[in-house]
């Protein structure tokens, strides 16, 4: 197995990390669809070893990268962690591993702009469980450093699930507005559709096609609508998941606070990383449909890993209405030919007020575009919520034989690959930070949750990450020109300022006016 990289330990070599309890992070297992052994591992500062853009992206981090005669695999795979403990027990200082082995333990440090992180909370909730941990031997501190811990009792026993099909009140957005988003819950999977004839314990092993959606974080006023990603991989044979691989779009021009990175990377670190992880600050849910062919997966992750290479190299932005990590995921799908029904932009007239409103109020016409986008953009694109429970209704109609319009190619290889159909719900787990919710499914509930005085809304300032010019080639030059705003828009601002400073209830105008940059994933 070659690395890129010097001073990696890929087998441990003292007398308590020995190969039956710390494994390679490659050796035996999976990248989502593809086995993890052919890959290799390397940080950004790798030399014409990928897309330059892209490992610009990860100098300080650990990836790792297909062979250069996979054409369907991600440019990269965002690792973090040369090693596992692929089972053991965690008593807060120790893990105790499968074979017998005692493994001394600390956690990786929290990142500075991190406000939360693991605590005495997080700690007992995983002394409750068995544990699969990514992380390093460090030989000098004979200590296992841990970056993202997973429960292995997180599994999706399709065998052993009755069918309890969805039906009236007791839909998708119950399932995940339950107990408040079902943050302090616990995890729970449920079966919603099956095959007819179909054997449960036939479904370990088969690939699956998982739409993921994470809630409202509690501690970020800024962050009540969620986030969106799309999954691919296998059930492994007792259920696990943990390998699936995430496609998790986020803004690539600012620093995340939680270390966050778009792009392609194991569940258990998008889920359970100890900094950038989702479940550390807020509850997620997920629509699992698992298939017998494994085709309509590999379409999207193949179309997904283009969009992946154009969005680092700039051929377009990140935008938080119109291409955010819900339009961008969903586009592909909408590519390939599922063609789930539109639900139309929130509220046109709202947009005019929106867009004479801030346009004034900032005196800038970009505030009042952003601010026209988010009431103008198709909500299926817009909200994560949205997003997840249209594609979900729309899978279950197809299936169902009650989509009502002629299928295409993609929607006749759904109506006839997917075997079974599963909701899961996550909880978050226990740390510093506040518990989330479930996420608000309109810009309304957005902003009904937020405070009235904007002067105390709790945001999470972030740090500015120009690209390098000298790695932008000819389209993304051309993107970063600023595009002319439509002549009919200029027009729309003269006939619409005079009325701004009159618009009717105006002081509470702020609650169907979001901040051009919020609504933030």
């Amino acid at each position: 197995m070659r690395t890129f990289l010097s001073g990696i330990i890929l087998a441990a070599t003292t007398a308590q990390a020995d190969a039956a309890s710390v494994h390679s992070a490659l050796g035996g297992e999976q990248f989502g669809l593809q086995p993890a052994d052919n890959y290799q591992l390397a940080n950004g500062r790798c030399r014409d070893c990928g897309q330059k853009q892209a490992l610009w992206y990860f100098q300080d981090e650990l990836i790792a990268l297909p062979p250069a005669s996979a054409n369907d695999a991600p440019g990269l795979v965002w690792l973090g962690s040369p090693q596992l403990v692929p089972q053991a027990r965690f008593d807060g200082t120790a893990l105790h591993t499968a074979d017998g082995t005692t493994l001394n333990f600390r956690l990786a440090p929290k990142i500075a702009s991190n406000r939360s992180y693991f605590n005495a909370s997080s700690e007992a909730f995983f002394r409750q469980r068995e544990v699969r941990v990514r992380g390093q031997w460090d030989e000098a501190g004979q200590q296992f450093v841990a970056r993202t811990i997973w429960p292995r009792d997180y599994v999706i026993d399709a065998g052993k699930l009755p069918v309890q099909p969805l039906s009236g009140a007791d839909d998708l957005q119950g399932f995940v507005r339950h107990a408040e988003g079902g943050a302090r819950g616990e995890y729970a999977v449920r079966k919603v559709w099956q095959r007819p004839g179909a054997m449960p314990a036939e479904l370990s092993g088969k690939p699956v096609l998982a739409v993921m959606l994470s809630g409202a974080q509690g501690d970020d006023d800024e962050a009540y609508g969620g986030h969106f990603a799309i999954a691919t991989g296998r059930l492994g044979p007792q259920g696990e998941w943990s390998d699936w691989l995430v496609n998790n779009f986020y803004g690539l021009d600012s620093y995340s606070e939680k270390g966050i990175v778009a792009s392609a990377l194991p569940m258990d670190n998008y889920l359970m990383d100890l900094n950038s992880g989702q479940q550390y600050y807020r509850p997620s849910y997920m629509l699992v449909a698992v298939l017998k062919d494994p085709r309509t997966a590999q379409a999207y992750q193949a179309n997904v890993n283009q969009v992946f290479r154009d969005f680092y190299a700039h051929h377009f932005s990140y935008q938080h209405a119109a291409a955010n990590c819900t339009g961008i995921n969903v586009d592909v799908l909408r590519k390939l030919g599922w063609q789930w029904p539109l639900q139309g932009p929130t509220n046109r007239l709202k947009a005019v007020g929106a867009f004479a409103y801030m346009a004034a109020k900032e005196m800038s016409i970009a505030s009042g575009k952003k601010a026209y986008s988010y009431f103008t953009e198709e909500q299926t694109r817009l909200h994560p919520a949205v997003a997840f429970d249209a594609l979900g209704k729309d899978l279950l109609n197809v299936l169902g034989g009650q989509a009502g319009r002629q299928l295409s190619g993609f929607e006749q290889q759904l109506q006839s690959d997917v075997e079974a159909v599963m909701l899961v719900r996550i909880p978050q787990v226990p740390s510093s930070r506040a518990f989330g919710s479930a996420p608000a499914y309109s810009i309304d509930e957005f902003m009904a949750r937020a405070p009235q005085d904007r002067s105390k809304w709790q945001v999470v300032p972030t740090e500015p990450r120009p690209f390098p010019e000298e790695l932008m080639d000819e389209q993304a030059k051309k993107n970063l020109q600023t595009s002319a705003w439509p002549m009919a828009a200029l027009v729309l601002l003269v006939a619409a300022i005079g009325t701004a400073w009159h618009w009717r209830r105006r002081q509470k105008l702020r609650q169907q006016v979001p901040h051009p940059e919020r609504l933030r994933a």
